[in-house]
C-alpha cells in the first residue's frame, strides 16, 4: 500500500522515536510504502522541502506559526491549514495514488485535506484520535458555547463533526474514548469506533543502581530519597494551580524528591513557586533533549501525570509510556471521566486520585510510604510490551482495513 500520514508534527526522519514514527516504521517494515506531510512553520525561515528515506518520503510544508504564537495568530494559521496542506498534495504528490490516509487529531482542520485525497484516489480514511476538540477547550475555559466565543466553538464542533464522518474508521486511545466518541455523536456506526491506542517501539529504558546513582549525580537529584518525576506540558490541561498545591504538601518532605521537567504556557507559574519557596526536596528544569529526557526518567522512582479536573473529555496522555519504558510505576492525578486511572490500577502498575484536592494526592503519597514498588516496577514495563507495541498498533489499524475491503 502506499499510505499518506498527515501531521502537525514537525519531525525530519520516519526513524525519530515517538506515537507516530515508531507506527510508520511498522508500516514500512511490513513493505509498504510512507509518505508523510510534516509542516514547517513560518519562524523557521526554512522553504518547502523533501526528506527522503529509503520507502520513506517526508514533505516538509511550510505553514504559517501554529505552536506559541498569539491566538489570533493560531487561529488564522490553523484555519488556512487545510488549503496549504491540498495546495501541497496536489503540487508535489499529484503523480501518487494513495491507498490509505492517516491522520490524526489535533487538528481537525485537515477535514477538507482527507477529503480531497479519498475522493481524489478512493482511499481508506483512517483518523487516531489524540484530542476531542473543541470540547477540550470549552472544559477548561479556553472557548465558550455562549457569546461571541460561541461562533468560535460553532465552527471547530462542525469541523470536527465533518472529520469524523469523513472517517472510514476511527482509533481511540482508549474504552472510555470509543464511549465518549459514540454518545455524543450518534451519527457515527460504531462499528467504525474501536481502541487503537498510543503505540512505542519498545526499547528496555531501565537501568541498574550503578546506572541511576550515575545520572541522579549528574542532574543534581538524591541518590537516598524517593524520587518523582513530572515530564511533558506544562499548560492549562495539567492544571499547575493544583500541582502547585500538591508541591505545597510536600514542601521540604525528608525521604522524597520532586522533579518537574517541562515547558509551557504556565512554565512561569511554576518557576514563580520555586523562587519564592526555595523548596529542599524539589528541582524544576526546561524541557531537555529526547535522549538525555529518557535517561532522567530511567534514574527516578515514579512517574506523575496530571491533568485538570474539569475535562469531561476522557484525556490519556501518551506521557505514561516514556515511564512505563523506563520501568516505572504511575500515579495519575485527573479528572473522573477519563479511563487512564483505572487502567494504572487494573494494570497493577500505578495510583490515581482525582485532581481536585491535594490531600489526596497526600494520601496516596503516605499509602506509597508502605508498600514496596518493585512489583509496580515490573508490572509497568510488562503491561507496556503486552499493551502499546507499535507492532500491535499496525495490526489493529491493518485490522480495521481488511475488515472494510
Amino acid at each position: 500500500m502506499k499510505i499518506l500520514f498527515l501531521t502537525l508534527l514537525d519531525f525530519d526522519s520516519v526513524y525519530e522515536h515517538n506515537i507516530y514514527t515508531d507506527l510508520l516504521r511498522e508500516f514500512i517494515q511490513n513493505k509498504h510504502e510512507v509518505f508523510v506531510i510534516s509542516p514547517i512553520e513560518r519562524k523557521k525561515n526554512e522553504k518547502t522541502h523533501f526528506v527522503v528515506e529509503e520507502s520513506s518520503k517526508i514533505l516538509k510544508l511550510r505553514i504559517g506559526n501554529i505552536q506559541k504564537t498569539n491566538v489570533i495568530e493560531k487561529g488564522i494559521s490553523t484555519i488556512l491549514l487545510e488549503s496549504t496542506v491540498i495546495k501541497g498534495i496536489k503540487k508535489y504528490f499529484s503523480d501518487v495514488k494513495f491507498d490509505l490516509v492517516l491522520y490524526s487529531t489535533p487538528p481537525i482542520t485537515l477535514q477538507k485535506a482527507v477529503a480531497y485525497v479519498k475522493k481524489r484516489d478512493n482511499a481508506f480514511t483512517y483518523l487516531m484520535l489524540k484530542d476531542i476538540f473543541p470540547q477540550n477547550a470549552i472544559d477548561i475555559g479556553i472557548i465558550s458555547k455562549k457569546g461571541l466565543m460561541s461562533v468560535i466553538y460553532k465552527f471547530f464542533r462542525s469541523k470536527e463533526k465533518e472529520l469524523y464522518k469523513l472517517s472510514d474508521h476511527i482509533g481511540c486511545m482508549s474504552q472510555a474514548n470509543c464511549d465518549y466518541l459514540l454518545r455524543n455523536n450518534n451519527y457515527l456506526n460504531k462499528n467504525n469506533v474501536s481502541i487503537c491506542p498510543n503505540c512505542i517501539d519498545i526499547i528496555d529504558m531501565r537501568i541498574d543502581d550503578f546506572e541511576k546513582e550515575k545520572l541522579r549525580t549528574k542532574y543534581g537529584i538524591p541518590l537516598n530519597k524517593k524520587v518523582f518525576i513530572y515530564g511533558g506540558n506544562l499548560g492549562r490541561p495539567q492544571d499547575i494551580s493544583y500541582i502547585i498545591k500538591c508541591l505545597k504538601s510536600q514542601l521540604n518532605v525528608e525521604n522524597k524528591f520532586f522533579l518537574i521537567v517541562g515547558d509551557g504556557t504556565e512554565f512561569s507559574k511554576l518557576e514563580s513557586f520555586f523562587s519564592e519557596f526555595k523548596p529542599k526536596n524539589m528541582k524544576l528544569m526546561k524541557r531537555l533533549p529526547k535522549e538525555d529526557y529518557d535517561k532522567m526518567i530511567a534514574s527516578c522512582d515514579i512517574g506523575l501525570i496530571f491533568l485538570d479536573h474539569r475535562f469531561t473529555i476522557p484525556n490519556f496522555p501518551s506521557r505514561l509510556l516514556s515511564y512505563m519504558q523506563a520501568g516505572l510505576p504511575v500515579l495519575a492525578c485527573t479528572d473522573s471521566n477519563t479511563d487512564i486511572g483505572k487502567v494504572i490500577v487494573n494494570g497493577e502498575f500505578g495510583w490515581w486520585c482525582e485532581s481536585s484536592d491535594e490531600d489526596e494526592f497526600s494520601k496516596i503519597l503516605f499509602k506509597i510510604d508502605k508498600e514496596n514498588i518493585e512489583i509496580k516496577k515490573s508490572n509497568s514495563y510488562k503491561y507496556l510490551v503486552d499493551n502499546y507495541s507499535s507492532k500491535s498498533g499496525y495490526n489493529i489499524i491493518m485490522k480495521s482495513i481488511n475488515n472494510r475491503m
